[in-house]
């Protein structure tokens, strides 16, 4: 068995295409094919659902997928190992963050670049569910994400970084309250744009005008965070949003009236990853670093 079929594999599913996948992994079709039967014929079982077009894995065959990207990543571990051994200023990571939180994102860098020096991140935004899925299959080493989330008794490892704080903001062509705390009855009469439905943070603020039995006016909802920051600095739309989400590190917040909105639910976000014993030397440093992260004072009015 040999490392290019399990990558010529998870490039197969990847890519749900024969032709695709052999091209992403830089061979020709025949030859991923071959490979692909070849591995089928060492372990002695069917891995791809076949005719003359790929249809999909077999009940074995996720078996094999699922080995095939942790020995990767594995091995991808193995090798950065090395490689940080000889140079601690380097090394790479890959990061799933929720949409809300993608404005943490600049901080969190700035603490694990004062670490490593020459770290390169790459950076993905998934939902919620979706981080733990990319957990599990060694895609990303690190998740930021609510904690409420995180499933208990799961294979991860939490480290909280901040307790959200919710905020009504508006444009100065939006009348809002002169008094600097609201209540959900204050914000209901507003025009508001907020967050998609099936987005956490949205559903903490149902709750909040649930629980203060009110129906909010939304005009818009997205999970675009940049367009719900145009619109609300256009004047279109007010607001409610986690002080973490603001528009502040691209210098709109001068433009903006903000009101702190009472009661405020404190969901808590943090950094996790899988729980496992061959972090590499990379990994446990970033990991020392997050564990001295305090954020809350940053996030809060």
């Amino acid at each position: 068995m040999f490392l290019r079929q399990l990558s010529y594999l998870i490039a197969l599913d990847q890519h749900r295409h024969f032709s695709r996948a052999a091209q992403a992994c830089g061979v020709s079709q025949p030859a991923l094919s071959s490979a692909i039967r070849q591995l089928e014929n060492e372990l002695g079982i069917t891995i791809i659902n076949r005719n003359r077009r790929f249809f999909g894995l077999t009940e074995e065959g996720q078996r094999v997928l699922i080995w095939a990207r942790k020995t990767l990543a594995d091995l991808d571990s193995l090798r950065q190992e090395a490689a940080f051994a000889q140079d601690i200023a380097g090394g790479s990571i890959s990061i799933g963050v929720m949409p809300q939180g993608v404005p943490v994102v600049p901080v969190l860098l700035e603490h694990f670049r004062n670490a490593v020096p020459a770290l390169q991140v790459d950076v993905t935004v998934y939902p919620n569910a979706e981080i733990l899925h990319q957990l599990r299959e060694h895609r990303i080493q690190l998740g930021l994400m609510y904690l409420d989330q995180v499933p208990k008794g799961g294979p991860f490892q939490v480290q909280r970084l901040y307790a959200e704080r919710y905020v009504l903001i508006a444009s100065a062509s939006i009348p809002l309250p002169a008094k600097l705390v609201c209540g959900w009855e204050d914000a209901a009469d507003l025009p508001l744009g907020l967050l998609s439905r099936n987005m956490h943070s949205r559903q903490v603020v149902d709750a909040c005008f649930a629980q203060a039995g009110v129906t909010p006016r939304v005009m818009l909802e997205t999970n675009v965070l940049e367009l719900l920051h145009a619109e609300i600095l256009s004047g279109k739309v007010a607001g409610i949003m986690p002080v973490s989400a603001l528009p502040e590190r691209v210098g709109f917040m001068a433009a903006l009236q903000v009101r702190r909105l009472d009661p405020s639910p404190t969901p808590e976000v943090g950094l996790l990853r899988l729980n496992q014993a061959n972090s590499t030397a990379l990994q446990a440093r970033l990991w020392h670093v997050s564990t001295s992260l305090q954020l809350d004072d940053i996030y809060t009015v």
